[in-house]
């Protein structure tokens, strides 16, 4: 009996340091491509650091994050979990066929983001339109668990919008893509929605705007990817939802794209375009849309009809913004998280008559992203 004790005391503490050594030298590592994201940085040793436990909170997140094998354990949990019971992996619900965060009754309506727009609207000469995009959560949340139920994202719309100024055009978002929630309007593994939801979107969006839709039967859809997995499948690495498609809407006999030129805040402006095929090779295959974020995106088309349009987004909106090109002539588009100083310095607001707001509901309490809407 001592000699079997030794033997698993040996082989756990080989166990361990094996692992402590593979995780030391993976410690190099700065992002991870599986899950999308930077990883954590080991802390400066402080005396401050050490007595507020900022020190060692910090140095567990690093070696939580370069932990040896960490994206086998991962999916390994993420697999296990649904067949025993427990459905919720790193807050995101795994369902049948698709994957549901799980904290859509965390966010607040940051009432200081209202004041921002309505100021905004009121030093503006031209109209406000704002839609706010419900997620999958949102659209899908009678398939979350009951005791997940808070607030809907319906609600929480509602309560944005009323207490945004009679002058700001609101566009209801949320009941388009309820109502057509039986269609391939959102992803499965990705809290956004796909093309074709944001497509059913743009339909009442541009009617608002003074124009007629394009029709559906206009466009060709080229599936340019059938390998897409999204934000909540970086969260969780479970592989038994079906992968998702990434679509362009070409319109060969519509207008096109005549000049798409990004702006980088610092006064230096490069050569872009609407879709960047070379993100389809990464792990953050959804930047095809527009490419690498970028402060300021201009794009000109090939429409006379000296129409121009200030669009103000997140990334919801990338893959919304090829459908407006067939009605404006010049479409400026600016990332508010990427953006330095308020946006009247970086863009003149009295070129355009027109405003959008499009943005997805997991910014409607960050008080960072229209902090520097500014007319």
């Amino acid at each position: 009996m001592d000699r079997y004790k030794k033997i698993t005391a040996a082989a756990v503490l080989g166990f361990a340091a094996v692992m402590a050594f593979g995780t030391f030298l993976s410690r190099g590592k700065k992002v991870s491509a599986d899950e999308a994201r930077t990883l954590t940085d080991f802390p400066k040793a402080s005396l401050s650091a050490m007595f507020d436990g900022s020190f060692p909170e910090q140095a567990e997140k690093h070696f939580t994050d370069h932990f040896m094998l960490r994206s086998k354990w991962l999916s390994f949990e993420s697999d296990i979990q649904p067949r025993i019971g427990e459905s919720i992996v790193n807050g995101v619900y795994i369902g049948e066929d698709r994957l549901l965060n799980c904290g859509i009754s965390d966010r607040i309506p940051d009432p200081s983001a209202a004041e921002k727009i309505n100021d905004f609207a009121a030093g503006y000469d031209g109209t406000v339109y704002i839609a706010a995009v419900p997620s999958s959560s949102g659209v899908y949340d009678d398939e979350l668990p009951y005791h997940l139920h808070g607030d809907s994202e319906a609600q929480q719309i509602s309560g944005f919008y009323d207490s945004l100024s009679g002058s700001v055009r609101k566009i209801d978002a949320y009941n388009i893509l309820r109502m057509l929630r039986d269609n391939y309007i959102y992803y499965r593994s990705d809290t956004k929605w796909t093309s074709y939801g944001a497509y059913c979107v743009y339909r009442t969006v541009i009617q608002k705007l003074g124009f007629l839709p394009t029709t559906y039967d206009k466009y060709t859809v080229l599936h340019v990817s059938d390998n897409f997995r999204g934000n909540l499948y970086n969260r969780t690495l479970y592989k038994d939802i079906m992968p998702d498609l990434l679509d362009i809407y070409e319109y060969p006999d519509g207008a096109q794209v005549t000049a798409c030129m990004a702006s980088d805040g610092d006064g230096h402006t490069v050569e872009s375009s609407l879709y960047d095929m070379d993100m389809l090779e990464t792990s953050d295959m959804y930047r095809m849309y527009l490419g690498k974020e970028v402060p300021v995106l201009d794009i000109e088309t090939s429409l006379n009809n000296q129409r121009k349009l200030l669009v103000i987004k997140d990334s919801y909106a990338d893959c919304f913004i090829p459908f407006l090109t067939q009605h404006f002539s010049r479409i400026t588009v600016v990332s508010p998280e990427h953006m330095k100083g308020v946006l009247s310095d970086n863009v003149d607001v009295s070129d355009y008559e027109q405003t959008l707001i499009l943005f997805g509901i997991e910014n409607i309490g960050n008080t960072g992203f229209f902090s520097g809407i500014s007319s």
